[in-house]
């Protein structure tokens, strides 16, 4: 006999109601009668908005993303939309990616908030998250959506909400606004489009998109410069290819060598096991394909385009790739010099980064006199400093997790401007004899060499999740007392809002909004944080480690001497 938790009957029975058409009524009774574990895997909870926005897997149930929990999220969003901006012509963007179902979810998203009289400025095919950003302020919109899953499996779909300002939800509007959702029942969907409200949208946003990327990713490279670099480029499968080559070619590199393999959108991701640029394995066949013409350079972006991976030749002509602190800081300090270099630096610029990212971007800020705002994981978070801090000027910002922001046209992270100045730093430094490596060492020389690894551990389902919380309650209730022989000195708790210095014993407010996450600081410089992520079923663990390299002579010795750091900390873990 096939017992099925109360809790999970009654949120199953609520889905076999008129509310919901027959095909899905019948889909789930057919889950009830052969896949009980399937069935409360689907019901077990609502999906959950987090950093990323709100993913999760394709299929019916309130744990899924389908045309019932998008419409219920778009309704609620619309009805939040009409209170806060009361006797206004509501307008909204979507835009949608390359995954199964992105298109038809778009859609549906559309079909709800035009049913609501609200206009839709609907992508008429995929485009790049950036794009939408920018697209919701270019056309004076009130909210905007992206349909996408980012790098997650093929399995996954998603639905990122950002606001007028072209951020992010942020609190406390997303938890109003979720507020808004749960009082809602599913036949209260208004799921009848007013296609008199809906206008298909492409090539004459793309054009004014790309023309922005170009001025804000360009930096007086001489021609001759951005002729000689030779790049190559994969999307992934992705869809970076609608902007990135024509963003290059109008930025005068010519160069451009294209993986054609995963040239075309396929939300199979079929030559990859992961389309995420933080896996070595995705890059695998650009960095083939580099290997054969030579290339000086490799990027490779995400389905969704906001996060990229760059390869680049390292002391002994090997292609190796820089993880996303490397390249964040490779950008954040090409940025400043060319502010500096410009005259522009005044005391009032600030460039901006995350808790679990390198510390370095911080010694990067103080040598430039500017300041370095640090947030939570998340680029609504760098979004909003911008918005609240309107009398300064942003100069970029980055996070660890392979995602930067040229100046603050988007305000998300932009692999599109991103690709572009990275080739800007790669030309300018072949220019002068240099790659982008030797650039690298050249600011741990002047400024400390940072080595930071993360390690993720995956823990999926019911068990999973529980299994991530009971991992932070023991970091919480037994704190390391020492790593690698190094005593821990201070603990930040943003959970609880504590700093606590463990040398005097006293205890700081974290002026940051609260957050599950954990770091410790040793004697020795070391930083070693603790996140469950909000996007994906997993635990991750950033570490942070630092000593001074006098020499290129010395680096690969000093980053061995690192290397053997982190791993001992790992051993200390347990990890």
């Amino acid at each position: 006999m096939i017992y099925i938790k109360p809790e999970i009957l009654e949120r199953v029975n609520a889905w076999l109601t008129p509310a919901f058409d027959k095909d899905s009524q019948e889909q789930i009774k057919h889950m009830i009668a052969s896949d009980p574990k399937g069935l409360e895997e689907s019901f077990y909870k609502d999906l959950e908005f987090g950093t990323g926005g709100m993913r999760g897997i394709m299929g019916l149930g309130t744990n899924r993303i389908n045309k019932y929990t998008l419409g219920k999220n778009t309704q609620g969003l619309s009805n939040y939309i009409k209170e806060s901006f009361p006797n206004e012509d509501l307008k909204v963007a979507i835009a949608y990616d390359c995954r199964h179902n992105s298109k038809t979810f778009g859609k549906i998203v559309a079909d709800v908030f035009s049913a609501n009289g609200i206009k839709v400025y609907l992508f008429e095919n995929l485009r790049p998250t950036p794009e939408l950003s920018f697209a919701l302020k270019h056309l004076g919109c009130h909210c905007g959506i992206v349909l996408t899953a980012s790098h997650n499996p093929p399995e996954y779909n998603g639905y990122k909400v950002y606001w007028q300002d072209g951020g992010q939800l942020v609190p406390p509007q997303d938890g109003e606004i979720i507020a808004e959702i749960n009082r809602l029942d599913y036949s209260e969907i208004k799921f009848d489009a007013n296609d008199n409200l809906i206008q298909y949208i492409g090539k004459e946003v793309d054009d004014v998109f790309i023309n922005n990327s170009v001025k804000n990713g360009s930096f007086d490279t001489p021609k001759a410069a951005k002729e000689n670099l030779n790049i190559v480029f994969t999307s992934l499968h992705g869809t970076s290819i609608t902007a990135v080559p024509e963003t290059l070619k109008r930025a005068g590199y010519t160069n451009v060598n294209i993986v054609e393999e995963q040239h075309e959108p396929n939300g199979d991701f079929p030559t990859v096991v992961s389309p995420n640029p933080e896996e070595p394995e995705a890059l695998k066949i650009a960095m083939a394909l580099a290997e054969k013409v030579n290339g000086d350079i490799v990027i490779g972006t995400d389905p969704d385009c906001d996060r990229l991976g760059v390869v680049v030749r390292n002391l002994e002509n090997e292609l190796v790739i820089l993880n996303g602190n490397q390249t964040m800081i490779l950008m954040t300090d090409f940025l400043l010099k060319q502010w500096k270099n410009t005259n522009k630096i005044n005391g009032n610029q600030f460039i901006a980064s995350t808790i679990v990212s390198t510390p370095m971007m911080s010694v990067l800020a103080e040598a430039y006199n500017t300041e370095c705002k640090i947030g939570l994981t998340g680029f609504k978070w760098i979004a909003k400093m911008i918005k609240d801090f309107p009398q300064q000027d942003f100069i970029g910002g980055g996070e660890e997790s392979f995602g930067f922001m040229v100046g603050d046209f988007v305000r998300d992270k932009d692999a599109v401007t991103s690709t572009l100045l990275a080739c800007e730093i790669a030309a300018q430094a072949k220019a002068n004899g240099q790659t982008m490596y030797q650039a690298l060492i050249n600011l741990y020389i002047e400024h400390g060499f940072f080595k930071e690894r993360l390690v993720s551990l995956t823990k999926k389902g019911i068990e999973g999740a529980q299994e991530i919380k009971q991992m932070m309650i023991d970091a919480r209730e037994n704190p390391l007392k020492e790593l690698n022989g190094s005593k821990v000195i201070r603990i930040e708790d943003y959970q609880l809002s504590i700093a606590k210095n463990i040398t005097t014993n006293s205890e700081e407010t974290i002026d940051i909004p609260m957050s599950n996450v954990l770091i410790y600081y040793t004697e020795d410089g070391s930083k070693i944080a603790l996140r469950p992520s909000g996007t994906e079923p997993k635990i991750k663990f950033y570490i942070s480690v630092n000593t001074k390299l006098d020499n290129v002579s010395d680096f690969t010795k000093t980053e061995q001497l690192l290397e053997n750091r982190i791993d001992a900390i790992l051993k200390d873990m347990k990890l």
